[in-house]
């Protein structure tokens, strides 16, 4: 397997450093997060490349799915399989006809980045098309906000070796049910998280995040159907306004007791 690559299974791995505190310094074994290229291809042919942490990639190929309009229900992926290459990754997904053909008319050929927003899209036009309009609504207090994203941290085990991964989480707090995804990519964390909900037919609840609210990640709440997203830290205006348009509740700054409600 290609070196860059060869940690391309683990969720993370380990690499020998220094360091330094004033002028000790020691050696240490250093953990840090893997990101592997994960090419998501669709009746044969490839439609995107993700750099991502390899766990959970069925989850990621139903949630991406979902949440870029490619699918409405889960039955319309017929099969996933994932297949390792000295490069990385490719999942295969087998995607009923009516819904290869609609990804066949957008021609939308990306090359996805850790973090990135716009990749492949072909037009400004496409930044602005209609969204879903989430249809329920869910009442949920600061405090069981808070209680929400204390529980996460014991979900987040990766990001406990490493300080390198975001989460998204499904918190329903009157089950006291929370369930977690990690991954480099606070877009990817999402998609696995959405991926789960569909393929087990989980009701709404709060979405909560470790990020900060961008416009791309309100459009993936908005095709899963998620009315409350909470997030750490803060959302940018075009997050606010699409959110708005969704008819979704946003919670932002969550955190020492605070929270802003949009």
């Amino acid at each position: 397997m290609n070196a860059l690559f060869q940690q391309s299974i683990a969720s993370h791995s380990s690499v020998q450093a220094n360091e330094q505190h004033g002028e000790n310094q020691q050696a240490i074994s250093l953990a840090v997060a893997e990101e592997v290229p994960v090419a998501l291809v669709y009746n044969g042919i490839s439609h995107v490349v993700l750099m991502a942490t390899p766990q959970h990639l069925v989850e990621l190929a139903y949630g991406f799915s979902l949440s870029e309009g490619i699918i409405e229900q889960a039955s319309q992926i017929y099969q996933v399989e994932t297949e390792a290459h000295p490069a990385g990754i490719s999942v295969h997904i087998a995607l009923a006809s009516a819904c290869f053909v609609r990804l066949k008319q957008r021609r939308r050929q990306m090359n996805g980045r850790t973090g990135c927003g716009l990749c492949g899209i072909e037009a400004l036009s496409q930044i602005n098309m209609p969204l879903p309009h989430v249809g329920t609504t869910i009442q949920m207090t600061a405090e069981q906000l808070a209680q929400g994203f204390s529980c996460l941290t014991d979900q987040q085990p990766i990001n406990q070796l490493s300080g390198g991964c975001h989460a998204a989480a499904l918190w329903q707090p009157q089950d006291a049910r929370l369930q977690g995804f990690e991954d480099v990519g606070r877009h990817n964390a999402l998609d696995k998280l959405i991926g789960w909900r569909l393929l087990n037919n989980k009701p709404p609840g709060a979405l909560l995040l470790t990020s900060r609210l961008s416009y791309e990640l309100i459009q993936k709440a908005a095709y899963a159907q998620l009315p409350l997203i909470a997030a750490i830290s803060a959302p940018t205006g075009m997050a606010v306004r699409i959110a708005q348009q969704a008819g979704i509740q946003l919670a932002v700054f969550v955190r020492e007791g605070r929270v802003t409600w949009i």
